[in-house]
């Protein structure tokens, strides 16, 4: 059976278009605020919701992600209301996909059994667990597969051919190729380089390659969209949260500073295959 990720996946391809994945924090700057901006994103353009689990040692993020997950937590959000979160989304959206992002041990706190069958009861599509190598598959990922949740796996500039099949080897949902080296939000990728990147990835999966890290523009987002699948953005929706807090709290600008810059992100990517085949 096709996964609402599948599904969303093909119908883009009907359309001829890109998808566009964002990133936010479960539960920054509040739970209530949080559950608002997920449920307002599809409205604006985005295909597919990656929701951070906030850690408190993230070691691939840059300092925007770090400090949404610290706001996160220090407003009290844990796994179970990350969940609960995902759950009342899925009240009101039977179809846009979530993706929860993050590291294992939030994961391997809540019980890998438990976490596993709450999230699909939740309506979690698929996870992004960065610090679980293919080595260690049989710890998250095969179980995960098991229970009908997409693992995605991270790609990078340093993953090399010999070195992708493993990677790939228990991948579903799409490949999240990381455009540049380091951590989130460091720099902004060069569009050529993804080409070929993901030509590359290509010839060793059917499998839809989104790109992300440092995609913070429209114009960026759409150079991206012409080679990729899809394209992610997180750190300047992050940084979008941020910039309209007052005294570290949400004010009436927060959920509309995101939404704003989702829809001209999402106007860039639904842009990019029309200029491309002009």
């Amino acid at each position: 059976m096709s996964s609402r990720i599948d599904r969303r996946f093909a119908a883009l391809r009907e359309e001829g278009r890109a998808a566009l994945v964002t990133f936010t924090m479960a539960g920054d700057p509040d739970y209530a605020t949080s559950l608002a901006l997920t449920k307002a994103l599809p409205k604006a353009g985005a295909d597919v919701l990656e929701l951070g689990m906030p850690f408190t040692d993230p070691m691939a993020d840059g300092p925007a992600i770090q400090a949404a997950g610290l706001r996160a937590l220090n407003a009290g959000q844990d796994m179970v209301k990350t969940l609960a979160l995902v759950r009342e989304f899925r009240a009101g959206d039977a179809d846009t996909p979530i993706v929860l992002m993050g590291y294992y041990n939030p994961i391997y706190i809540h019980g890998v059994e438990k976490f596993l069958v709450d999230a699909k009861a939740a309506g979690v599509d698929g996870l992004i667990v960065v610090d679980l190598p293919p080595e260690e598959d049989d710890e998250l990922c095969v179980p995960a597969l098991r229970a009908g949740l997409s693992f995605i796996r991270l790609a990078t500039p340093t993953t090399d051919d010999k070195r992708l099949p493993a990677v790939l080897a228990n991948t579903s949902g799409f490949v999240y190729y990381v455009s540049i080296t380091g951590i989130t939000g460091a720099a902004a990728p060069d569009a050529n380089k993804v080409a070929a990147a993901v030509a590359r990835i290509k010839r060793h999966t059917k499998l839809p390659v989104c790109v992300g890290f440092g995609v913070r523009t429209a114009e960026s987002a759409a150079g991206i969209a012409q080679n990729a699948d899809g394209v992610v953005v997180g750190s300047a929706l992050v940084d979008a949260v941020r910039g309209s807090l007052k005294d570290g709290k949400a004010t009436p600008q927060t959920v509309p500073a995101v939404t704003d810059l989702v829809a001209k992100l999402a106007a860039g990517v639904r842009g990019a295959r029309r200029d491309a085949a002009e």
